[in-house]
């Protein structure tokens, strides 16, 4: 039986990756913030529920040890993460320092805490959620863009870091999410980039930028990537990431920005 270790399985795509590796015959290690508060998935057999936090390197590293003392781990997870919305202006020092700690270090750290565990055993997989803004950036998310393009520049680097040890690193970047994702999201609000923000509800509630795809069909992504076997860094998630991708191949990266700059100064 194989194992996945999961961050940020308490809602979302974590929960929903947790039900489905564990409903394809896996044994599941979910974590979260507060598993106390956890009912669904301590009620399934083969998933264990434990604390952790990823901003917390000495949490991480119990927990991480505690599982190697117990488990054979085959696949990592990384999906831990939340937005932080708004004008750059707006944002406090606390609140980017803040994002880049759970959506960034928090990875960082996670992943380092299982490199000498996969280099001794020779084997495991590392993927890690990023987003269709880890390689297509949009105004008003600067940070939560800067903190996704880094995990997509890292998980680059680590697959050919690890290679010698026959680790493997992947990404899973989706579009538009259907859960509490964006309700969870962080906003700073200051009134001179209202047009603006206008002009992105209405490309996000007609669909023109972002569709909003079930998190058990993202799951289902980051399942192939988990069992596929392939030689691929980056899967795309959903319609909406798949076709900024193709767009973005077909207008080249600078027809693309000078067509979303359309879109957003069109009244």
């Amino acid at each position: 039986m194989q194992t996945i270790f999961i961050t940020g399985a308490s809602s979302g795509l974590g929960k929903a990756t947790a039900k489905l590796f564990q409903s394809k015959g896996w044994k599941v290690i979910a974590t979260m913030r507060q598993p106390e508060k956890e009912t669904e998935l301590t009620a399934l057999e083969n998933v264990s529920v434990l604390p952790l936090d990823v901003t917390n390197d000495v949490q991480i590293e119990a927990t991480v040890q505690e599982v190697l003392e117990s488990a054979k781990i085959d696949v990592v997870f990384n999906n831990a993460g939340y937005g932080l919305g708004g004008a750059l202006e707006a944002c406090t020092d606390s609140q980017i320092t803040d994002q880049i700690n759970t959506n960034l270090t928090g990875v960082l750290r996670v992943s380092k805490a299982f490199i000498p565990y996969f280099r001794q055993q020779r084997s495991g997989l590392f993927i890690t959620t990023t987003s269709v803004f880890g390689f297509s950036a949009c105004p008003l998310s600067s940070v939560y863009n800067a903190t996704k393009w880094a995990l997509e520049g890292w998980s680059e680097s680590m697959a050919y870091e690890l290679a010698p040890f026959n680790i493997t690193v992947k990404t899973v970047a989706p579009g538009g999410i259907k859960s509490s994702f964006v309700g969870n999201m962080q906003a700073t609000v200051t009134h001179e980039y209202d047009s603006l923000s206008s002009r992105m509800n209405n490309l996000f509630a007609d669909g023109t930028l972002i569709e909003f795809t079930e998190a058990e069909r993202i799951a289902e992504v980051v399942y192939e990537a988990a069992t596929d076997g392939k030689d691929q860094l980056r899967y795309l998630a959903g319609n909406d990431a798949i076709r900024i991708a193709e767009q973005r191949q077909q207008m080249g990266t600078e027809g693309y920005r000078k067509y979303l700059t359309q879109l957003l100064t069109v009244s």
